[in-house]
């Protein structure tokens, strides 16, 4: 689709005018407006055949508007000039509706943002007919090895922006594809994902092979006893688990207790070799450089060495702490604040293969599911692995084994790391991505056999 057709910085102004003329008729001179577009398009197969190619395109408009300490929002999906009018009057409306909250900021100044640069044409231009021929050489793949294949092959391209009366202008585009392949065998499965704002860095035969590859090789599968092992865990894996982290390195997430990091700031929380930061502007990375307040999204420092350094602060928590706002705030109102969402685990020189050479006994996780906590200070983690699950003997992979459910705090499997893979974009069980090496930690505690 052309660039002119989606939501372009033109567009924005024209809206952002016409809130502004509506509220400055209802005596309401701070507003904010925020705008998205996107327009997505999904091939999706199963049993070796495409079933469903669909695309979709939506937008959403949100004004919010502030008299003194009052404020609220209002949300539609339409940008004409009645809809306009209309949801600024009932957010002018709610915000005079609420009680006095001697939380509430004046609106935010604008700031420099930085640049990132994440829009592909090729992506946003992405055809069905281009990704039903890469769809049909994955598929190819998974028949010539007697396997069923099932996923997705999606392209997407969004614009979003931030406005408010005083002067701030946000504005982002980027583009996003994606391809995931199950194959399935008799009595195993194989997976593989891969995510990139550049659709040109997505090679769904590649990933077909290593998803056949793993289903292949997990044939006959043998069943291990629950316990402590040393475990290599893939990026992908690697993602599912550290992704339930980061809720808590939050301002607000400590003032309100809920943090696993209460009373743990500054502490030497888990091994030196982990260091992880918040770094929108890092090269496989995505997402705005703002956040929804409009302030620009710093570096954070959030692990450097094992110790717990930097959390994320969003307007309101930041004043309450007596420092500058990091830039990872959700839209306001809201009842959590902020967190990082820009992960960056840094890696280290061991290959994957490198680290199943280097174990006498162990396993390969290639990803995991039905991750739910157990613990919270804890971070005590319960879960399943999924999809290609080995036993590792003697420095090479042995067999297949029946998939496992383990209880692993967090805290000691980043404190048992023993080599790290280079980090890279992975795909996990969400659809969010990270930035993540694969790890080989020991201890890791299976508790049972699930046969799924």
């Amino acid at each position: 689709m052309p660039e002119s057709e989606l939501l372009t910085r033109d567009d924005c102004r024209r809206v952002f005018e016409l809130a502004v003329q509506a509220a400055g008729s209802l005596g309401a001179p701070d507003i904010e407006v925020s705008l998205s577009a996107v327009e997505s398009a999904l091939t999706r197969f199963a049993n070796n055949a495409i079933h469903q190619n669909v695309a979709e395109r939506r937008g959403q408009f949100s004004v919010r508007a502030v008299a003194g300490q009052r404020t609220a929002r209002a949300i539609t999906n339409r940008f004409d000039e009645a809809a306009i009018r209309s949801v600024v009057e009932q957010a002018v409306t709610l915000t005079r509706a609420q009680a006095p909250d001697p939380e509430v900021l004046p609106l935010a100044e604008p700031a420099g943002i930085p640049e990132v640069a994440r829009f592909f044409p090729a992506t946003a231009c992405s055809s069905p007919a281009e990704r039903a021929a890469a769809v049909a050489e994955a598929i190819a793949v998974a028949e010539a090895a007697s396997q069923t294949a099932a996923g997705i092959y999606s392209a997407s391209q969004s614009a979003e922006a931030l406005l408010n009366s005083r002067g701030l202008f946000a504005y982002y585009r980027e583009t996003l594809a994606q391809f995931s392949i199950t194959t399935m065998a008799e009595d195993s499965s194989g997976w593989a994902k891969a995510g990139s704002p550049d659709v040109s860095r997505i090679f769904p035969l590649e990933l077909a092979r290593r998803a056949s590859q793993k289903a292949a090789r997990a044939g006959s599968p043998r069943e291990l006893p629950s316990g402590r092992y040393t475990v290599i865990l893939e990026p992908s894996a690697v993602q599912d688990l550290l992704g339930q982290l980061f809720w808590d390195f939050s301002a607000t997430a400590l003032e309100d207790q809920r943090s696993f990091l209460n009373g743990r700031l500054g502490e030497k929380l888990f091994g030196a070799n982990v260091t992880i930061s918040d770094d929108v502007c890092h090269p496989l990375q995505n997402g705005p450089p703002f956040d929804d307040e409009g302030v620009p999204r710093k570096k954070l420092a959030l692990v450097e060495n094992g110790v717990v350094r930097e959390v994320a602060c969003s307007r309101q928590a930041a004043r309450r702490r007596g420092v500058e706002p990091t830039g990872h705030g959700f839209p306001v109102p809201n009842e959590y604040g902020e967190a990082p969402v820009n992960i960056v685990m840094e890696g280290g020189a061991t290959t994957l293969e490198e680290m199943i050479a280097s174990t006498k006994r162990g396993i390969l996780v290639t990803r995991l599911w039905y991750i739910r906590e157990v613990d919270p200070y804890q971070k005590i983690m319960t879960g399943m692995t999924r999809d290609g699950t080995f036993l590792i003997e003697d420095g090479r992979l042995a067999c297949g084994l029946h998939n496992f459910r383990f209880n692993q705090s967090l805290i000691e499997l980043l404190s048992n790391i023993e080599a790290l893979s280079p980090a890279v974009r992975a795909s996990g069980e969400e659809s969010f991505e990270m930035v993540v090496p694969a790890l080989k930690v020991r201890d890791f505690n299976f508790t049972e056999v699930t046969r799924f």
